[in-house]
């Protein structure tokens, strides 16, 4: 049985999907376990406070490090097993990732929302950053609603018949640099001094360094269209 972690703010997004068509049928059948888990649970604050402003300034806010971190804990998911951040910088999500998802025995998915989650949280954790294509959502639940369903699908016995899918890229832009916010330091990883030095120029300037670095590095074919 494989069985599949959710953290997201919003649990209420999984409850019908989960219950429905192939996922539905695939948890009777016993070939698959969903656990859904609300980050809000994970806070340590009456106000259940889960994001705060970026470190070195910028629109929106962070998802926090703690909060994630320790709900992935309390799961205790089995060690090596993929734990995913749904992440518009993330590697794309092919068929090949969703074969090796469907045959892990146990798959985390961790749901962001605002503007970004702390870096720390894949550093921490050893996550992987997945992204199911080169768009914007207002957050990781459809995201993850694709990945499951893609996985899932691939169970012995959850279909008859097996169908494969591609998608073209269509956006060529830069992914954006690691995002971080309080605290300041955490469990030996500390957030880049630039981000504290309140110089703009640098802050800047660290950011887009990241981000090529980041583009080269993940995704080769969006930084030969950049032509630089």
């Amino acid at each position: 049985m494989l069985t599949v972690n959710v953290v997201t703010l919003f649990p209420e997004w999984f409850a019908a999907p989960f219950a429905t068509s192939i996922l539905g049928r695939a948890a009777k059948a016993g070939l698959v376990r969903f656990r859904v888990v609300q980050l809000r649970d994970y806070t340590h604050d009456k106000h259940q406070t889960v994001d705060d402003a970026p470190y070195g300034g910028g629109a929106g806010m962070v998802l926090k490090v703690e909060p994630m971190v320790e709900a992935v804990e309390v799961l205790k998911v089995v060690k090596g097993s993929p734990i995913v951040l749904l992440s518009a910088r993330g590697k794309p999500f092919t068929h090949d990732t969703a074969v090796r998802y469907s045959l892990s025995g146990e798959l985390t998915l961790l749901c962001g929302h605002y503007k970004d989650v702390d870096q720390r949280v894949v550093d921490v954790l050893g996550a992987e950053e997945i992204s199911i294509g080169d768009f914007v959502l207002s957050g990781g639940e459809p995201a993850a609603l694709c990945v499951v369903d893609a996985v899932v699908r691939l169970l012995p016995g959850a279909l008859g018949d097996h169908e494969s899918a591609s998608s073209d890229s269509h956006y060529d832009g830069l992914l954006a640099p690691p995002s971080y916010t309080r605290p300041p330091s955490y469990r030996g990883l500390d957030v880049p001094d630039v981000l504290l030095s309140g110089d703009h120029d640098k802050i800047a300037a660290w950011r887009a360094a990241q981000a090529e670095r980041l583009t080269r590095e993940r995704r080769p074919d969006l930084w030969k269209k950049l032509d630089v």
